[in-house]
């Protein structure tokens, strides 16, 4: 909680990435009695990646598809994090703070990350403990998107579901009650 005190302007993301599979994955479904439903499969393994971060205070969601998840790929995330959430917030605040809760895949570190982390002072990474998905608020995202796009889905190509994929993650709002659980709300109201 040093951060409600120091820096409370500061934008707390919970990143992750998704991997999104033509093929669809099956959930209940109701349908009339005698009447079995139809869902088309795809036989091949096309798929696409999303990197995503969650802001932990307002819901907000920012993303970037790509077919690749590297290091350069995400430095470009790292980038569009950094415009997402520009510098000067007000006047009062001129050097607003990122602090990115993040996993230890392999491609969120090497020489790329480095150069984005050494140019930008204001992006602090701060890493999940070792296999610990069910800490990252991200991963609710990335479940409430998939039940409401990519499961039972009738789309037959995968740019469309991709398509649907991100709009689902760009224009809703997902709570996430991981720092009022944890008294940041009060704590940020007594050093503002």
């Amino acid at each position: 909680m040093d951060i409600a005190q120091e820096a409370p302007e500061t934008v707390i993301l919970a990143g992750d990435e998704a991997s999104l599979y033509l093929q669809a994955s099956l959930k209940r479904v109701w349908a009339p009695v005698g009447v079995t439903p139809v869902i088309r499969t795809a036989a091949g393994r096309d798929n696409t990646h999303f990197y995503g971060a969650l802001n932990l205070l307002t819901g907000e969601q920012t993303t970037l598809r790509s077919d690749l998840m590297n290091g350069q790929v995400s430095a470009l995330f790292l980038q569009k994090l950094l415009l997402a959430y520009p510098e000067k917030l007000l006047l009062a605040y001129p050097d607003r703070p990122i602090l990115l809760l993040w996993d230890r895949a392999p491609w969120h570190r090497g020489p790329a990350i480095t150069a984005v982390l050494e140019a930008n002072a204001r992006l602090e990474i701060v890493w999940f403990p070792p296999g610990s998905p069910d800490l990252n608020p991200q991963e609710h995202v990335w479940k409430a998107t998939r039940e409401a796009v990519s499961h039972n889905h009738g789309h037959g190509k995968l740019v469309a579901l991709a398509d649907a994929f991100e709009a689902h993650l760009t224009s809703n709002v997902f709570a996430c009650s991981l720092l009022q659980k944890h008294g940041y709300d009060l704590l940020c109201t007594r050093f503002k």
